[in-house]
């Protein structure tokens, strides 16, 4: 895969990146929507594909990009195909630093060395060229604006860039409640995008925990996870509920 083509997780760093602090947005739940725009990003390549809620491998060859077949391989040694969620859930946490690194190698950040109340050294980072993040979000503004339906990977962009609670970062306020809607409905234009998306949400709904259920006592007992996240995960909303903001740093 060559440099000619930005990948989904580079594209939602940089969608997340504030351009005025240099820290991200929804810094905690940014690690699983990255594991997620991998997967997307390697279905898209023809690496892997859905199996029902699962990702198999399809194509193990490598892409040449070295976050994204690093995922591929840790798949294919799985040997069977693995549920989206589980995987997402799974102890690969750090995805913002390595591709906040990897950005910087890239040369499309530059890191800015600070210190925290004068004492704890810091990083933030800055874009060197501001006019991809504004192509990118103008890709997310022309699908939500005219309705259009829009290609495969802004389908896959704006259905992660929803369920790790990007929206209110890009459409704040009252102002903005209409297009977070029409950012969250953009979800149903690319099945990949969607079923990852959807296992983003329910990792940080504490889904991914919970022990498969009879169909008898499911419908309580998945009111009460929905309501109750892990210990430690930041709320976001159910597939039908309203958007919730984790507090960026």
């Amino acid at each position: 895969m060559g440099r000619s083509r930005r990948t989904i997780p580079e594209e939602l760093l940089l969608l997340a990146l504030d351009p005025t602090t240099g820290t991200t947005a929804q810094p905690q739940s940014l690690d699983l929507g990255l594991a997620g725009a991998q997967l997307v990003e390697l279905a898209l390549a023809g690496r892997i594909a859905p199996d029902g809620d699962r990702i198999a491998v399809v194509l193990p060859r490598p892409t040449g990009d070295p976050t994204l077949d690093s995922a591929l391989e840790l798949l294919r040694r799985r040997g069977s195909p693995v549920r989206a969620v589980h995987w997402i859930g799974g102890p690969r946490l750090g995805l913002r630093q390595t591709y906040l690194t990897h950005l910087e190698r890239c040369g499309m950040v530059h890191a800015v060395a600070g210190q925290m109340c004068g004492v704890l050294p810091t990083t933030r980072y800055q874009a060197t060229d501001t006019a991809i993040s504004r192509e990118i979000r103008a890709r997310l503004d022309s699908a939500i604006r005219t309705g259009v339906p829009p290609d495969p990977r802004t389908a896959a962009l704006a259905a992660l860039a929803h369920a790790v609670g990007l929206g209110k970062h890009l459409y704040p306020g009252n102002e903005g409640r209409s297009s977070r809607s029409r950012l969250r409905d953009l979800i149903r234009h690319d099945p990949m995008g969607g079923l990852v998306a959807h296992a983003v949400m329910d990792v940080q709904n504490g889904v991914a925990a919970q022990p498969r259920r009879a169909p008898a006592a499911g419908r309580q007992a998945g009111t009460r996870a929905a309501a109750e996240p892990a210990a430690g995960v930041p709320a976001q909303p159910s597939r039908r509920g309203s958007m919730a903001r984790v507090g960026a740093r």
